[in-house]
């Protein structure tokens, strides 16, 4: 009798074990099949020798912004000088306390506030239009400086990227321009599982947030508005259906090979008490 239940019972774990290895075939077939083929970078884009103007649009300043701004005079009497308006800026937070990066934190209003002339309206102007606006300022307060001329620059540009590519996290631009295409290149290129075709980006414009869908394989890049990026912009690559069916074609084998070694254990255990 207790010959004939191990008998039994070996039939089926045997059973079970060929019904598991059966099933697995195919996830395995379609894991060796061909894959479709994936988008390479402007894949729509042809040679060609026309020629366009590349247009770069000047960024617009924002909230959390680090800016360098040094003001210039012609003039060289000292009791004309330019040096208090060069005073070290206050980005560490406090009045016009020193700090490492020497730069003028745009702050929760916009505002900078500026030795000599205090504060003064940034977020939303050009560089230009913010130089404009703090010599509007010093004249109205000392005419006397001899052709004051002013350079702003931004000090802490930077850039996030997140999901499928080669390195996530934030990218430091040393320029004060960059695209899409140098961006993901910076975070090591979009990985085998990337979806090149809807990038997405995240853009903070005028206090609203919005995102923008970007297709890298097509000839239209050029002329999306996020090509060329801003400052605090986040890129994010979603995975494609190809990585979701892997992971899913992992975790079955996995849990396959887990069944398949729990069933030829209790074999081995059978065949020991026959």
């Amino acid at each position: 009798m207790a010959k004939r239940r191990t008998v039994i019972l070996k039939e089926v774990f045997m059973k079970l074990f060929r019904f598991l290895l059966f099933l697995s075939f195919p996830f395995y077939f379609i894991s060796c099949g061909t894959q479709k083929r994936i988008p390479n970078y402007l894949q729509q884009v042809s040679d060609t020798t026309r020629t366009a103007a590349v247009l770069y649009p000047e960024l617009r300043i924002q909230k959390n912004d680090i800016l360098g701004i040094q003001v210039y005079s012609a003039s060289t009497k000292r009791e004309i000088s330019d040096m208090p308006y060069n005073l070290p800026g206050s980005a560490a937070g406090g009045p016009d306390g020193a700090s490492a990066s020497n730069g003028f934190l745009v702050d929760a209003r916009g505002d900078i506030d500026y030795p000599m002339i205090g504060k003064v309206h940034a977020e939303g102007l050009t560089r230009q239009e913010l130089g404009d606006s703090i010599l509007r300022k010093i004249n109205e307060k000392d005419s006397v400086l001899a052709n004051p001329s002013i350079i702003i620059r931004f000090q802490n540009l930077r850039i996030t990227v997140l999901g499928e590519v080669g390195r996530q996290g934030v990218i430091q631009i040393p320029g004060e321009k960059v695209n899409i295409l140098e961006a993901i290149g910076l975070a090591g290129g979009v990985t085998d599982f990337g979806l090149k075709q809807a990038v997405k980006v995240v853009r903070e414009s005028n206090g609203k947030r919005e995102v923008g869908i970007v297709d890298l394989s097509s000839g239209d890049l050029f002329t999306s508005p996020y090509y060329n990026l801003q400052q605090n912009d986040m890129i994010l690559v979603d995975p494609s259906i190809r990585k979701a069916k892997k992971t899913e074609q992992e975790a079955f084998f996995r849990q396959a090979g887990f069944v398949l070694s729990v069933i030829t254990a209790m074999a081995v255990v059978v065949r020991l008490f026959q």
